[in-house]
């Protein structure tokens, strides 16, 4: 990668200042002010002067921080709009540059070989552009705190009689490193108590990097009460504080001790490739936790060592942060893991969602389960679409997600 960074950093300059140029003219074009286009060039300027000063002050030792949440969304919310007017203009040059070879060619030298833009073209690139800036924005603002409780029903036939109807809530991928709304994760904390429901899951990812980021939110997440089978927890791959510089492998090792101790703070058990047995009068079933497995990332989870002492015919629900784990170990493991509780991708917090007639999101292409439920001869796998947000300060289309699942026999 980095003999060719920086033959990346110039085509990236290119395409910047090629959109930056023609976004300028689609905007002379489309409008009858003089001073309209001048205006939005100094706004823009000033935007990319804001981002580019984020990324070179970027701290790898703090790591994902506010300012740098805030720099990626005004560069995605204002260099998309700009990449589909350079393809609309792109185009309209293209038809120009042609029109003036053939009349060229036919000898009409009473036109200029390349004719004016047409307004219309501008403000069509001006009107697409809009849809990404105005569906990022409201991600950024309104989008990222829009959650939603969605209610999936699992049918087994093996499930044990005495937990037919089992309720299981599932939250996952809180960042809370990146959360900025007290008000809106009140509310969302309000939304899991109301769901009353069985047992409690949370999938990992309680930080972006530093065990201090949930010390503000604390209290709030101790709201989340306890229902009758408990709260548990797992850890993600943000959770190993991986992705930034320490000063000291003791400054690593501290701060993950101190994230594995948050989730005893707000009363959850977190479960180290561990499992423990849910009761239900003379009958159970296997609850097990394992530690990060990425097939692109930290794999610390061991299945064997957490599946200890359970049996084969045992029903089981494993909580793995990283679906990729289920799609290359788990689905096809000899001892029949039925449900799978996973998070991690967020869905890219971007994409296209319609019940019954479109699910889409980039991440499809990375990852095969990436959002809701998944099967393979009756072992499931659900994909929380996460509640927090990461990278992206916002979410378009994927909105923060509270699950619960119910559990029936038949």
């Amino acid at each position: 990668m980095r003999p060719f960074l920086p033959l990346i950093l110039f085509i990236t300059g290119v395409v910047a200042i090629l959109a930056e140029i023609y976004t300028f003219q689609a905007v002379r074009a489309a409008t009858k002010s003089r001073w309209a286009p001048w205006v939005y060039l100094v706004i823009s300027l000033l935007i990319i002067a804001y981002i580019v000063y984020s990324f070179m002050h970027f701290d790898r030792k703090e790591g994902q921080n506010k300012q740098s949440l805030l720099a990626m969304g005004l560069l995605l919310i204002t260099f998309l709009p700009k990449i589909i007017i350079t393809i609309v203009m792109l185009g309209e040059d293209i038809i120009r540059f042609f029109g003036g070879l053939i009349r060229m060619f036919l000898g009409d030298n009473k036109q200029p070989f390349l004719q004016d833009r047409r307004r219309f073209v501008s403000l069509t690139a001006l009107a697409l552009a809009a849809i990404p800036f105005f569906s990022l924005l409201y991600g950024m603002t309104i989008g990222k705190y829009n959650f939603k409780v969605r209610k999936q029903t699992i049918i087994y036939p093996d499930l044990p009689d005495n937990f037919d109807g089992m309720t299981i809530t599932q939250i996952s991928d809180v960042h809370s490193g990146s959360l900025d709304n007290v008000e809106k994760i009140e509310y969302a904390i309000d939304l899991i108590n109301e769901q009353k429901s069985d047992i409690i899951l949370f999938t990992g990812d309680i930080v972006n990097t530093h065990a201090t980021e949930l010390h503000p939110w604390i209290e709030t997440f101790k709201r989340i009460e306890t229902p009758p089978m408990g709260k548990y927890s797992v850890l993600g791959n943000h959770d190993y504080g991986e992705y930034v510089e320490w000063p000291s492998a003791k400054a690593k090792d501290d701060n993950f001790a101190a994230i594995k101790d948050l989730h005893r703070q707000i009363n959850f058990k977190l479960m180290l490739n561990e499992n423990i047995k849910l009761t239900k009068g003379d009958q159970h079933i296997a609850l097990i936790g394992v530690e990060n497995w990425g097939h692109n990332f930290k794999k610390a989870g061991d299945l064997i060592k957490a599946s200890v002492g359970v049996d084969k015919d045992d029903f089981k629900i494993l909580m793995s942060h990283d679906p990729s784990h289920w799609e290359y170990e788990v689905q096809h493991h000899p001892n029949n893991y039925h449900l799978t509780l996973s998070g991690h991708t967020h869905g890219m917090q971007f994409g296209i969602e319609i019940p019954g007639f479109l699910k889409w999101s980039p991440v499809q292409y990375v990852y095969k389960q990436w959002a809701g439920l998944y099967n393979n001869a009756k072992r499931y796998v659900y994909v929380n679409r996460g509640f927090g947000f990461h990278g992206y300060a916002g979410r378009t289309g994927i909105w923060p997600e509270i699950t619960v699942i119910t559990l029936k026999k038949g």
